[in-house]
């Protein structure tokens, strides 16, 4: 299944499981919440979803290497600072707070699945392809960082 692999925009991904989790919540049982704690927390959600993905964007573009995830192997430089000493993905990890911030606002615990269903293909798909690349590049600097800085959180 190599072919789905650094083939689609992360950020589409993220459309489709919005929408996929959309689709959940209408057939999913929705659960009581009091709107006003809904909205905060959807609210910090999407604050910590644009946090950590303009975090990342921002570090890579100070960097001056390539933030288009389809080509990891044009990589010019390692981030391994400020955000990036926290997650070795915080974009992903924003576009996953995202999603989360959608189904907490939907109040559809299915919609779960859709977060799930994002972090395994992102994990599969991207993750997977670029640490490759990332590897092939850096080496043992890369090596090292795997070791002191979590994929996700």
């Amino acid at each position: 299944m190599t072919s789905l692999e650094t083939k689609i925009p992360p950020p589409l991904v993220a459309l489709i499981f919005i929408g996929l989790i959309w689709m959940l919540s209408d057939i999913s049982p929705i659960v009581p919440f009091d709107n006003m704690l809904r909205l905060m927390l959807s609210v910090a959600g999407l604050m910590l979803g644009f946090g950590f993905a303009i975090s990342g964007s921002l570090s890579f573009k100070a960097a001056g290497t390539t933030i288009n995830p389809l080509k990891p192997e044009t990589t010019s430089f390692l981030v391994t600072s400020g955000v990036y000493r926290v997650s070795r993905n915080p974009m992903y990890v924003g576009m996953a707070f995202l999603l989360l911030a959608w189904t907490i606002y939907l109040a559809a615990p299915a919609g779960l699945l859709g977060v799930a269903g994002f972090i395994a293909y992102i994990n599969r798909f991207q993750i997977l392809p670029e640490e490759q690349a990332l590897k092939v590049l850096f080496g043992a600097e890369f090596e090292a960082y795997l070791l002191s800085v979590r994929r996700w959180l």
